[in-house]
């Protein structure tokens, strides 16, 4: 007798084919679910796979454009990278994954989901978190000795992008058009072409940033649960974005709200790292951070060349650079005799620290 009905977040790889076959000698009925987000995968092979494997039934589902709409797009307002390096591609994507996971088990009555996820790595919470988060009454099952994962490190190195030694010699010149913090079309200079679906655009400035072989990191991380790893990431459409959002945002918003919306975004970073995209701290972040971006509005115009993204001008109706007004030979509505006051009382705590200072020097 089956001891209930288990959907499995299938890849086809060795983890979870492994985590396949151990749910069904445990005597589960198993339902594997693949989810394409972009990546290249044979998905006919990987059901054949499944189904000759054991599963019961196979659903492979198209999430890429809500993966691009509802988890990239936001992580692009915040300007998110944990740690100052990593661009968060795998942490975005497993909530998007885990939730349509929750939908088919419900949908099927299963009590059970299960992944293929190391107990060492970060996955495991990002998708068990999410998992309870929106099925609180489904439980997990994991082989608590699968340990085939890094079997499989090899096949995940610098697919998408070029080594930029052997990338073109001539750059690739980008507009990308931003409104509310999101990018709404990417034009090529020179071919003329433009890209404006989501997914369309993504994918696009994956190409172009894949073809010059930029967005690669070599990173030593600091997992959720205590330990530091290495991690090797290609991330070229998204570095492409974050140059040119980090360059609008600039322009159009306002000092001390960039300031709080940087601290936000590092928050951010956190909450998806560690697996927290579906929690209440998560959503006022965000909610936060999308009100941050209501005038982040403009063209940015960039060179991608040689693994490197380059800034060459931006445009704003929106913009708060006021050319007259920092302008050293036109006056505009600045007294420059203001300065000295200002700069006198901003001197004020500096010259009573060093009076503490002074003092103190003098008892020793």
């Amino acid at each position: 007798m089956s001891k209930g009905l288990v959907v499995l977040a299938y890849s086809g790889g060795l983890d979870t084919s492994c985590i396949l076959l151990w749910l069904k000698e445990q005597g589960y009925d198993v339902i594997a679910f693949l989810a394409n987000i972009g990546q290249d995968e044979d998905f006919d092979a990987a059901q054949k796979k499944a189904e000759k494997l054991g599963a019961k039934k196979v659903f492979i589902e198209d999430l890429r454009s809500e993966f691009v709409q509802e988890f990239i797009w936001p992580a692009v307002q915040a300007n998110a990278v944990y740690e100052d390096r990593y661009l968060l591609g795998t942490s975005i994507a497993r909530p998007c994954i885990a939730r349509r996971q929750v939908q088919i088990a419900r949908q099927e009555r299963a009590q059970y989901v299960s992944h293929g996820a190391t107990g060492k790595g970060n996955d495991q919470v990002r998708f068990e978190l999410t998992c309870y988060a929106l099925y609180p009454q489904v439980q997990v099952r994991s082989d608590p000795s699968e340990t085939h994962h890094l079997s499989l490190l090899m096949n995940y190195l610098y697919q998408m992008t070029k080594n930029p030694e052997d990338s073109p010699s001539e750059p690739d010149v980008l507009e990308i058009d931003f409104a509310k913090g999101v990018p709404v079309r990417v034009t090529h200079v020179k071919e003329g072409t433009s890209k404006d679906t989501p997914l369309e655009l993504f994918c696009y400035l994956n190409e172009i940033g894949g073809k010059h072989g930029v967005g690669r990191i070599d990173i030593v991380e600091n997992r959720f649960i205590g330990m530091k790893s290495r991690g090797i990431y290609e991330t070229p459409g998204g570095t492409v974005l974050l140059h040119a959002h980090l360059d609008i945002e600039t322009f159009t918003m306002d000092r001390e709200v960039r300031k709080i919306k940087q601290s936000l975004g590092i928050k951010f970073s956190e909450l998806i790292y560690n697996g927290f995209w579906y929690s209440p701290e998560c959503e006022f972040v965000r909610h936060c951070i999308d009100k941050s971006q209501e005038n982040v509005e403009g063209r940015v115009q960039l060179s991608v060349f040689k693994g490197q993204v380059y800034i060459l001008g931006r445009e704003s109706p929106k913009s708060l650079y006021n050319e007259e007004l920092v302008s050293m030979d036109v006056q505009g509505d600045y007294d420059p005799c203001d300065a000295s006051g200002f700069i006198k009382i901003n001197a004020v705590r500096l010259r009573e620290h060093n009076r503490l200072q002074g003092a103190t020097q003098k008892k020793l």
